[in-house]
């Protein structure tokens, strides 16, 4: 299908290209923000976008090295549950302690597009759609409630 380096030119691209789009959108404070790289501000909590030739996911990834740290973290994230997903617009998937690709001890709130892939252009429309609809969610919702996490 295609090569490695074929591969990860297309998203490359898909990702320039997403940045672009959403270059003019502010944040919720009304500044301008850095989407691909959206930065919390907080040590061991980000937002991460992904997209492969399956599915697209955005989660906030907690990240934190003390694990009883992370559990404290995510456990102020419960209790905003409700709340989070009123923002959002539809219930996320809730991970306590699960382990990313490199066998690290992470947290996970996240959601997913099954079924769409990045190295076909065509699904660049909806795999977009998906993750700048909730990145800004996501990003109001952490302009209102990052204080609960200092």
């Amino acid at each position: 299908m295609y090569s490695k380096q074929e591969a990860s030119s297309i998203n490359q691209q898909f990702w320039t290209s997403f940045g672009l789009y959403l270059a003019p959108v502010l944040s919720a404070e009304g500044e301008k923000i850095n989407w691909v790289n959206y930065k919390t501000g907080q040590k061991g909590i980000r937002f991460i976008m992904m997209a492969d030739n399956q599915s697209a996911k955005i989660s906030i990834t907690l990240s934190h090295k003390d694990v009883a740290e992370q559990q404290v973290c995510y456990e102020i994230f419960v209790q905003l549950k409700k709340i989070f997903h009123q923002i959002m617009g539809e219930a996320w998937q809730w991970q306590l302690h699960t382990t990313d690709a490199f066998g690290k001890t992470i947290s996970e709130i996240y959601t997913t597009l099954d079924n769409v892939n990045v190295l076909n252009k065509a699904n660049w429309p909806d795999i977009i759609s998906f993750l700048k609809q909730r990145m800004i969610a996501l990003d109001a919702f952490w302009c209102e409630y990052k204080y609960a996490f200092e």
